[in-house]
């Protein structure tokens, strides 16, 4: 998947008003090769779900870059420096 569309999608979705932080990756899939998700950390006192997230992001660009899961997390795992960790999201992905 091209990084520019990653950080499109991760700018965007940075736009709602419920989340916090966020980082987007790609999974592997046997049938496309890749599906993108988005992990999502969220604002206290809100409660957004994966259709709300979805919806959000098919407002403001094209549909096929929408991701296809949204997994909402307490936080995102970080190296000691500070980076998000997104080999280790990958791995999270059930």
């Amino acid at each position: 998947m091209e990084k520019k569309y990653f950080l499109l999608r991760w700018k965007v979705l940075y736009g709602h008003p419920s989340l916090l932080e966020s980082a987007i990756v790609g999974i592997p899939d046997k049938l496309f090769g890749e599906q993108v998700k988005a992990y999502v950390v969220i604002r206290d006192n809100v409660k957004p779900n994966e259709e709300e997230i979805k919806g959000f992001l098919k407002e403001r660009i094209a549909d096929y870059k929408v991701p296809q899961y949204v997994d909402f997390v307490q936080e995102l795992p970080r190296n000691p420096g500070g980076k998000v960790l997104k080999d280790k999201l990958v791995q999270m992905h059930g």
